[in-house]
């Protein structure tokens, strides 16, 4: 197959997992991104953080001011925020059993209504439905990145989407997983979510669909992965509702296997997906986001995929942050989350995840522009935070 670049066919797209290298390129709603920042250096130690924050007389909570304030952050200012909000997830081996996953309810795609949306929010015409697609079982050995990620929330058991993501620290090791930050932390005023677990490749031969009896090595044929840290963007810690927060939906994790196999998560499932970071956005003419929806019509039992083969449309709540990206696709609650892929040089690549959608029927979603603030918190969670 000839090499691409932001286009191909939806069958091929993550059938090759493969490293790539990453390339760059801006993406911003103006000429002046706000946002734009100098990728970390490894050269400071964690341990000089407190020293530190002490003398940048940067406000609490380890908390940036603004995003010119986040622009001049340095590693010790994400050991600092990451200490200042620590991740703690004490799982129990066994606490999601077989009954806990299936009652538990998707996580809801925060609602964005293109008819409603205030004047502030520049965009562009919303794209037409795309219906999502079940992944036909068994999965294939490709789709083995994709798998549900369960959660404690306040409001009872819940689930998301997420993606095996290389490590540039750990190449072929990997243990990270991308997914979208309201999967992970309820925002302002809210907290980490608890009991968080991620399950690749989530009923992969098909044993759980239509109230089948199954298994747990049937429904968890990758075995089951606690999230042992975490990181999400500064911003989304002191914002909350859908607007200039959702372009900043990100969230990552680093897991180890509940049954303490020395394998990486990576060796177990048979691939990692690169990042494509600050992916210049005339270069995406495609889109094909993957999920498990599980609010009606679908009951998140199916992986699921939207095939975009139209270039998304923007949509911005603060021209001063990348624009997201859109796409038509009919995926709910628990497809939140889930991985945007596109090939580059004839690799899959991952430029966003699942973030916000309308309802009432479910037409569009909408995912980060992955840009420089993104690929600073990615670059130190991978180098740091162990």
């Amino acid at each position: 197959m000839p090499k691409t670049r932001g286009r191909v066919a939806p069958a091929a797209v993550i059938a090759v997992l493969a490293l790539a290298a990453a390339a760059c390129g801006p993406d911003v709603a103006d000429s002046t991104d706000a946002a734009t920042t100098p990728a970390v250096t490894a050269t400071t130690a964690a341990a000089s953080a407190s020293a530190s924050a002490a003398a940048s007389g940067k406000p609490g909570a380890g908390l940036p001011g603004s995003l010119q304030d986040l622009a001049g952050w340095k590693l010790d200012d994400w050991a600092r925020f990451i200490s200042e909000n620590a991740f703690t997830n004490e799982v129990v081996q066994g606490f999601w059993s077989i009954a806990k996953m299936e009652n538990a309810k998707g996580r809801a795609t925060p609602e964005y209504s293109h008819k409603t949306a205030g004047s502030t929010v520049q965009r562009d015409d919303p794209p037409a439905a795309i219906a999502a697609k079940p992944q036909q079982h068994p999965y294939s050995p490709a789709t083995a990145v994709v798998g549900k990620i369960f959660m404690s929330t306040p409001e009872g058991d819940s689930m998301c989407s997420g993606t095996v993501v290389s490590d540039p620290a750990n190449p072929g090791r990997s243990n990270l997983v991308y997914t979208a930050a309201h999967c992970l932390h309820d925002g302002k005023g809210g907290s980490w979510l608890k009991n968080i677990v991620f399950v690749p490749g989530y009923n992969r031969d098909g044993q759980a669909s239509r109230g089948k009896q199954y298994t747990e090595q049937q429904v968890s044929p990758y075995g089951r992965w606690t999230a042992v840290r975490a990181l999400v963007s500064p911003t989304w810690v002191q914002e909350t509702g859908v607007g200039p927060n959702s372009q900043f939906d990100y969230g990552i994790i680093r897991v180890r296997n509940e049954n303490g196999s020395g394998k990486s998560l990576e060796e177990t499932v048979g691939g990692a997906i690169p990042i494509w970071f600050n992916a210049p956005r005339e270069q995406i003419t495609s889109a094909f986001s993957y999920g498990y929806p599980a609010e009606r019509p679908f009951d998140g039992m199916e992986l699921n995929h939207c095939d975009s083969t139209i270039r998304p449309v923007k949509l911005s709540f603060d021209p001063a942050r990348p624009p997201m990206y859109v796409i038509g696709c009919t995926m709910t609650g628990g497809s939140s989350g889930g991985g945007w892929f596109i090939t580059k040089d004839g690799k899959p690549n991952l430029i966003s995840v699942n973030s916000i959608g309308n309802r009432n029927p479910s037409e569009y979603m909408a995912g980060p522009s992955l840009q420089d603030q993104a690929k600073q918190a990615f670059d130190y969670f991978s180098k740091n935070a162990k």
